[in-house]
C-alpha cells in the first residue's frame, strides 16, 4: 500500500517576501509509526506550553531556530521519502486568472496532480493520498477528488483502489510532518534563514529533483 501525505507553503496570491508556492509530499510504509514518533518528539522536546497542542506548525514563532533544526533532523530520521513541486507566482498562466482573481481551486488541483504523478508508476494496488483541509475556490470537493483520480488511475493496475482525502491537520500528525517539510523546502527555495541547512538535512530523503511548474513562461 502506498501512503502519501502532502502540504504546501505559501499562497498563490502575491505576498510580501514570498515569490513561490511550494508543495511537498512524502511517502512512508508505516504512517502509524511516524505519527506516534512525531507526537512523542513533541511531548519530549517542545516547550511545556506547546507539548499538548493538537498541532505545532513549522512557522510557529515560539519555536527557536535550534529546536526547528533539531526537529527537521528528527523528521529526516523517520525515513520519509520526499518529492516536491513549486511555482513562481509571477509565472501563473493566464488561463488560471480572471478579473475576480486566481482560480485557486483549479490551480491547486493541477499542482497536486503533478506532484502525485511523481510517485507513479507503482506496483501497489492501493494508493492513498492525504492533504490538509483547504478551501477550493471555484471547485467542489468531489471535482477535486475526481480530477486527481484521472491523474492516477491510468497508471495503476486494473482494480486498484485510489483514495484522495482532505483531512484536518490538527488530528493528523503525518500532515503536520508534511507541513514541516514544506516549510523547510520553502525556506530553501526562497533563500530564507537556515534554508540551506534544512535542505542539507533533508537532501538524502529527497528521491528526485523538485519540479518547477510554468518556469518557461
Amino acid at each position: 500500500m502506498t501512503w502519501i501525505f502532502l502540504d504546501e507553503s505559501g499562497q498563490f496570491t502575491k505576498s510580501l517576501g514570498e515569490r513561490y508556492f511550494i508543495i511537498t509530499a512524502f511517502t512512508i510504509s508505516d504512517p502509524r509509526r511516524t505519527a506516534k514518533k512525531f507526537r512523542s518528539w513533541q511531548r519530549l522536546k517542545f516547550p511545556k506550553e506547546m507539548r499538548n497542542q493538537s498541532e505545532i506548525k513549522f512557522s510557529d514563532v515560539r519555536i527557536s531556530d535550534d529546536l526547528r533544526l533539531r526537529t527537521v533532523k528528527f523528521i529526516a530520521s523517520l525515513d520519509v521519502r520526499i518529492r516536491f513541486v513549486y511555482l513562481k507566482k509571477d509565472n501563473i498562466p493566464e488561463n488560471y486568472i480572471t478579473k475576480g482573481g486566481i482560480k485557486s481551486g483549479k490551480l491547486y488541483t493541477n499542482v497536486v496532480g503533478v506532484l502525485l504523478e511523481q510517485f507513479l508508476p507503482i506496483s501497489d494496488k492501493e494508493y492513498r493520498a492525504f492533504c490538509d483541509q483547504r478551501h477550493l475556490k471555484g471547485l467542489r470537493k468531489f471535482e477535486f477528488d475526481n480530477t486527481l483520480k484521472t491523474f492516477i488511475l491510468p497508471k495503476l493496475e486494473k482494480g486498484s483502489i485510489v483514495q484522495i482525502e482532505m483531512v484536518d491537520s490538527t488530528s493528523n500528525a503525518n500532515i503536520q510532518i508534511a507541513d514541516w517539510i514544506a516549510g523547510s523546502m520553502a525556506h530553501y527555495i526562497e533563500n530564507k534563514k537556515n534554508g540551506r541547512s534544512y535542505y542539507k538535512i533533508l537532501k538524502n530523503n529527497i528521491v528526485a529533483e523538485g519540479v518547477e511548474l510554468f518556469f518557461d513562461r
